[in-house]
């Protein structure tokens, strides 16, 4: 007899992952790719007095290698080898220079370790190293020699981590920090909030990232959810150093996180050659704020080893500082602040008009 039709039955798709993972996946990670996209060589480089370290991408071995999303460099001005969004995500030569002062933990953060994965600095809160990943290799990161296979709270660690939280009763809030906390998958992150959930005291939860500035897809309508079921007060902390990484996918971003009930504050790091000027720090104040956020910090340089090259000096930092003053109303000025290993907070330097 016959047969009849074949049945054809659908085979299940694989499942996509999430397009800001995609977009994580497809960043640049060679020197010589980000330049010939910014229609740039190695000679524009040099003739521009800088000195690009090719060898600083896949295979580097233990270099802090390049790492930086393509949406990020879209924003960047092509042929300009001093743009300044460029200048903080290309490893050049210097950073191989030995300079005094400047080692592989800055903070002294090996020194404030309360369990793996937790940093205890100042009172009342606690810092959570949820992972070692990040969108983006900023050159004068602070955590860039950062142990993290010793200190990530994963796995079994992350039972230490909780344990420790919730032994003291003076821990009112927990800042998630990496890396990028969002670099983790929403169930990922929905776990760490959960579990937090069961210690009473906690009642604040603090996001500190750069994955808003420099990866905008990763605020999806999930991640949302996410931080919208947090219990308690919510603040996000973004980072941003110039108001060219500002544009609408990333005003879309900070849009959407503060339809989770975020206070978002915007903390900044003074850099030589990409925002040690009023114009560019008055820029980025403003456009923060026409995007609902404030400044917080204005950071100066953290000494890691392979960062010198980016030091301003703190009277450089008090100048602009008191400049912004006098152009911008006082809630738009951020505090100039200096972190100092071991002190019971930050070092602020310079809040408006010095009265000296």
């Amino acid at each position: 007899p016959e047969k009849g039709p074949r049945m054809i039955t659908a085979t299940p798709l694989a499942r996509q992952p999430p397009r800001w993972q995609q977009e994580l996946a497809a960043g640049f990670a060679r020197p010589a790719e980000l330049l010939a996209a910014l229609g740039l060589d190695a000679h524009d480089l040099r003739r521009a007095g800088l000195e690009v370290d090719l060898a600083a991408g896949v295979g580097a071995g233990t270099d802090f290698a390049l790492r930086v999303p393509r949406a990020f460099v879209a924003r960047m001005r092509s042929g300009d080898p001093h743009d300044p969004l460029l200048r903080q995500v290309l490893p050049l030569l210097a950073e191989r220079n030995e300079v005094t002062g400047f080692g592989p933990d800055p903070l002294a953060e090996s020194n404030a370790t309360a369990a793996p994965g937790l940093l205890q600095k100042y009172a009342g809160r606690a810092l959570l190293i949820t992972t070692g990943a990040c969108a983006v290799h900023c050159r004068y990161c602070f955590r860039r020699e950062f142990p993290y296979g010793e200190h990530v709270a994963a796995g079994p660690r992350w039972d230490d981590a909780f344990d420790a939280i919730a032994s003291d009763a003076s821990i009112r809030e927990v800042i998630l920090s990496g890396g990028d906390p969002l670099s983790l998958s929403d169930s990922r992150l929905a776990q760490i909030c959960a579990r937090l959930t069961r210690i009473p005291q906690v009642q604040a939860l603090r996001v500190h990232t750069r994955l808003p500035i420099v990866l905008p897809s990763r605020i999806d309508a999930g991640l949302c959810d996410v931080l919208e079921s947090w219990h308690g007060a919510l603040t996000v902390v973004v980072h941003s150093n110039h108001p060219r990484e500002l544009d609408a996918e990333v005003a879309r971003a900070l849009r959407d996180l503060r339809t989770t009930g975020a206070v978002l504050l915007n903390q900044a790091v003074l850099l030589a050659g990409v925002n040690d000027s009023v114009e560019a720090l008055e820029g980025l104040s403003l456009a923060m704020h026409r995007h609902g956020v404030l400044p917080y910090y204005l950071h100066l340089l953290d000494p890691v080893r392979g960062s010198a090259h980016f030091d301003v000096s703190e009277t450089r930092g008090r100048e602009l500082i008191d400049t912004l003053a006098r152009r911008l109303p006082g809630f738009l000025v951020p505090r100039l602040a200096r972190e100092e290993p071991g002190r019971p907070a930050k070092t602020v330097l310079a809040a408006g008009l010095d009265p000296t």
